[in-house]
């Protein structure tokens, strides 16, 4: 190669190769042949000077060699410059994941590699399988470094807070609207959804992401095939999904439970849980059976109990109410399977129970609305299973839910409360940054938040702020100086944080006061 004029691409290529030969994604003699299928995915046709071996070999003496953010956005600005790509962020998400897949390892030798390591103990299989994704760009890290995130202390303990900056955000109508054609049949698209695991290599398109650096670990959850992957947004640490291999609507029923408790069998050093089965109270994807989990302990899981409550014929079984903003009951035992009996018996009855004098109706006009968000871990041998009693009736009053957000809350966060934020990690929209921005800057001139369109919905929000933190006032904010707007970011999360607890304390179906208490001691009075 002496004397030849290496182009962007051929050094881009290097440079990634010589990447993934480093974090063990492949191996020396896959150099060539993973710069072959790169030069072909760029559409790029070098001359005879061009040696992958050598250039890799030169790329990897490279003490200086680029991250790999830098490499792949110098790999797509040329490829945009040559018209090979369009310089749509979808385009460009299309074409650097098909450059990853060029060098992630075959799904089979993933598989492999995981249940080998199982033998030793499942830690490390986890551990193998969570550096794979975020090493081979599945999970694009430095993007997730950007979220805005935080601790605020209420009075339910330390609430975790995140401004998401990865994923958009959803609307409640449209998840519901999903959930209701599938269950009208019709033509599908492929893959059915972005849960199927036909998504396994899947090139993408422009409404669909691609997932050629997915991979998937075959499981075995109540005598059923199901996957285990991570999720491409960790919201924390080791963010997986677990999710069946048929493409059916969540359920919530005794198989969820006995699926989440051998899950915890399996990988004692994770949590997991499901989101419901009902629109408004179900997350954003309800078409196809999945739960989440990871290595992460949420705010809930740290809660004591409320008090404790018993259940006849279930005395081996330890249970109590939550000491949370939502309404969860809490079981505790060393056999798993009594834990499935309680629970499914908890469920039935939550199906069917109505109370009127706190809102609680089990169906309207043959429309069920009373459902449960179940979270399983171990504690040391022990298991225990977390029952979030859910309810989704909506009025007029509260057309998007009785037991959801309520309006005056919609200017933080408007999107269904599933189980991620049940669990004490909100996961708030981007929207908020730019805003919040915007609200320290007019606050600190001292103007009128009302008077500013785009963020005139948080004015009467900034009203009570300043109302309890007259030094930000629009007669003494002058005084503040420089210091002024590091103090005001730091009140902004705090009432943020604030705002999350209330958004907890809407979605529960018995409140925490003395009617909401004795609301829920009669319906745990009629479980058994």
């Amino acid at each position: 190669m002496d004397g030849h004029q290496v182009s962007v691409t051929e050094r881009g290529i290097a440079d990634l190769v010589a990447y993934a030969l480093e974090r063990g994604l492949i191996g020396e003699e896959d150099v060539t042949y993973a710069a072959n299928l790169m030069l072909d995915a760029l559409s790029y046709e070098p001359d005879g000077s061009f040696v992958p071996r050598e250039a890799v070999a030169a790329a990897c003496g490279n003490e200086n060699r680029p991250s790999l953010e830098e490499i792949l956005a110098s790999l797509l600005a040329d490829a945009v410059a040559r018209g090979v790509c369009d310089p749509g962020i979808a385009s460009r998400d299309l074409l650097d994941t098909r450059l990853m897949g060029c060098v992630t390892p075959r799904p089979s030798e993933v598989v492999r590699t995981f249940w080998d390591r199982y033998g030793q103990s499942p830690e490390l299989a986890t551990n193998y399988f969570y550096k794979l994704a975020l090493d081979s760009d599945y999970i694009r890290s430095y993007r997730v470094a950007r979220d805005r995130k935080w601790v605020t202390h209420t009075r339910y303990g330390d609430l975790d807070i995140t401004i998401n900056l990865s994923k958009p955000e959803k609307d409640p109508k449209a998840i519901a609207a999903a959930l209701e054609k599938q269950k009208a049949g019709g033509s599908e698209p492929y893959p059915r959804c972005q849960l199927c695991p036909e998504n396994l290599g899947y090139a993408g398109r422009l409404d669909h992401p691609a997932r050629e650096t997915i991979r998937l670990i075959p499981l075995t959850l109540d005598g059923e095939p199901w996957y285990l992957q991570y999720s491409p947004y960790v919201y924390y640490n080791e963010h997986c999904i677990v999710l069946s291999e048929k493409h059916v609507p969540m359920k919530i029923d005794r198989h969820t439970f006995v699926r989440l408790l051998e899950f915890i069998e399996k990988f004692p050093h994770y949590t997991v849980g499901s989101n419901a089965d009902l629109p408004i109270v179900g997350g954003s994807i309800l078409t196809h059976e999945h739960y989440q989990g990871g290595r992460y302990e949420f705010a809930m899981a740290r809660a004591g109990l409320r008090e404790e409550v018993s259940f006849p014929g279930f005395e081996d079984v330890r249970a109590g109410v939550v000491d949370w903003p939502m309404s969860v009951i809490r079981l505790d035992a060393a056999d798993p399977a009594r834990l499935v009996e309680l629970a499914d018996k908890i469920l039935a009855a939550w199906r069917g129970y109505s109370d009127a004098s706190v809102g609680v109706l089990a169906e309207t006009e043959g429309t069920p609305h009373n459902t449960i968000t179940p979270i399983a871990r171990r504690r040391g041998e022990g298991f225990e299973l977390d029952l979030v009693l859910r309810n989704n009736r909506t009025t007029d009053e509260y057309p998007l839910g009785i037991f959801h957000p309520h309006q005056e809350l919609h200017h933080i966060k408007k999107e269904n409360i599933g189980l991620i934020e049940v669990m004490g990690l909100a996961v708030l929209p981007a929207r908020l940054l730019g805003e919040m921005d915007r609200l320290k800057q007019v606050i600190l001139a001292g103007e009128d938040v009302a008077s500013v369109p785009e963020i005139s919905s948080h004015a009467a929000w900034a009203k009570d702020i300043l109302e309890r933190h007259p030094e930000f006032a629009p007669e003494s904010v002058a005084e503040l100086g420089d210091a002024g707007a590091a103090a005001l970011d730091a009140v902004i999360e705090e009432e943020i944080g604030q705002v999350f607890a209330q958004v907890l304390e809407h979605c529960a179906v018995f409140a925490d006061d003395e009617p909401g208490r004795a609301a829920l001691g009669r319906f745990v009075a009629s479980v058994c």
